[in-house]
């Protein structure tokens, strides 16, 4: 089994990178396999809704979305990690999301039917998202934006681990059994899948 996860923070060892991290190194020691994917390195621009992927389900903008979309089509779960940016992901895993437009092409020219669109059998999706404030509704966005990312993917989205109220760059890893909840996340993602 392959599990994808995907840095969508600009800020390089943050909290989301701290749990994500975690999440895959459980993953890993329950017997996945893991492949990473740091938004902040890719060389990409957002979707320029060209309809280049309405026929073939493929992207014709070469950059570095290339090297994504096999690990998008081959993973069996894919965890999304990201802090919130005005109550949704940041700005680069916001374009990797947009550009899974092709993903839904290709999706769409499988699946000719709304009621065949409406099963999802490519595997599992999840949120790791991290906020600063504890607003009842902080999430609401990034958990809507995953849940349509993973409905592009042909997955599922099975919710994730939310955090509220930390700002400092390392304070998830301060707040009890933070940790522990990410790496009991990881064995369910791959345990769930047995």
């Amino acid at each position: 089994m392959l599990v994808l996860g995907i840095y969508g923070s600009p800020r390089k060892g943050g909290n989301t990178d701290a749990l994500l991290d975690a999440v895959l190194e459980e993953a890993a020691k329950t017997g996945a396999e893991v492949e990473k994917v740091y938004c902040r390195r890719l060389k990409m621009s957002g979707c320029i809704e060209c309809g280049g992927c309405d026929k073939t389900g493929q992207c014709v903008v070469d950059d570095d979305m290339q090297k994504v979309y096999p690990l998008l089509e081959r993973a069996e779960a894919v965890v999304l990690a990201a802090p919130v940016f005005f109550y949704n992901v940041p700005a680069q895993c916001k374009a990797l999301i947009d550009r899974s437009q092709a993903c839904w092409a290709g999706r769409v020219l499988k699946k000719t039917t709304p009621e065949a669109r409406r099963s999802f059998d490519s595997g599992r999706g999840y949120l790791v998202a991290v906020g600063a404030t504890k607003g009842p509704r902080m999430f609401e966005c990034m958990e809507l934006t995953a849940r349509y990312f993973y409905d592009a993917l042909d997955m599922t989205y099975e919710a994730g681990m939310l955090l509220k109220g930390v700002e400092k760059k390392d304070g998830a890893a301060s707040v009890p059994h933070t940790m522990d909840e990410a790496r009991a996340l990881g064995r369910k993602i791959v345990e769930g899948a047995a």
